[in-house]
């Protein structure tokens, strides 16, 4: 997503660049110090979001906003509650009350990613209040944030009552969803459900010992009920 940093305070511009720089699919196009710079940025590139402060001299966020007849996402950065009810009624993808996180601006900007995303795929079932996949991005909803999980960093997944633990390449997620729900979601050809509380990613599957599988040291039970199915998979994948 190409995007635009917009904020008349020095500081904040570089704690914005600092954090847009640490998002993978955020490409960072320009740092701007008034609306009047975003306008001439606007106007020679195609921007996708703009993280934008409201009070700033002689042009404000909320005017500029208003002054676009094609609008980028805007993620407003301020340090007042008080606009939260004209950002949003401006569309606003997002509001960042200053000082914010980095996992605050994370979460703000996957929100940005996966309306993006919907957008230019035209995946239309994809929504932010579900939990959702598509054939290499994994959507899912941790406490109150809906984190983004590349399917290629999955190494499988271990189902606790209503909950589902996603172990990857990085790190361990937890979301509130169950184990058929989640494996009905996922690509067949790539994710085999082979225990009644795991589901694997073939292609990380290290080696089979018995009637166990071993990814990257973790030792995961195959299922009597699953075992033929999970063997015959095996012996196709790939081909």
């Amino acid at each position: 997503m190409n995007c635009i940093i917009v904020d008349d305070e020095p500081l904040a511009r570089d704690l914005l660049e600092d954090f847009t720089l640490k998002v993978p699919f955020l490409k960072l196009k320009a740092v701007c110090k008034n609306g009047f710079e975003a306008v001439e940025v606007l106007q020679k590139e195609k921007i996708d979001l703009i993280f934008l402060d409201i009070q700033m001299p002689d042009l404000s966020g909320l005017q500029l906003v208003e002054s676009l007849s094609i609008k980028p996402q805007v993620i407003f950065t301020t340090a007042y509650h008080d606009y939260a009810v004209e950002g949003f009624e401006l569309d606003a993808t997002d509001y960042l009350v200053k000082p914010f996180t980095f996992e605050r601006f994370l979460k703000a900007a996957n929100k940005a990613f996966h309306i993006y995303h919907v957008k230019n795929t035209g995946m239309e079932s994809l929504k932010l209040n579900d939990d959702n996949v598509s054939k290499d991005i994994l959507f899912v909803k941790e406490g109150t944030s809906t984190v983004r999980i590349n399917l290629n960093e999955v190494l499988y997944m271990e189902g606790l009552k209503d909950y589902i633990k996603i172990f990857t390449t990085g790190k361990t997620f937890l979301t509130l969803m169950s184990l058929k729900k989640m494996e009905r979601k996922l690509p067949k050809d790539i994710f085999i459900r082979v225990h009644r509380s795991y589901i694997v990613s073939i292609p990380k599957i290290d080696s089979i010992e018995r009637n166990r599988i071993i990814i990257n040291d973790n030792w995961i039970p195959i299922g009597d009920y699953y075992k033929e199915e999970f063997f015959k998979r095996l012996e196709n994948f790939g081909g």
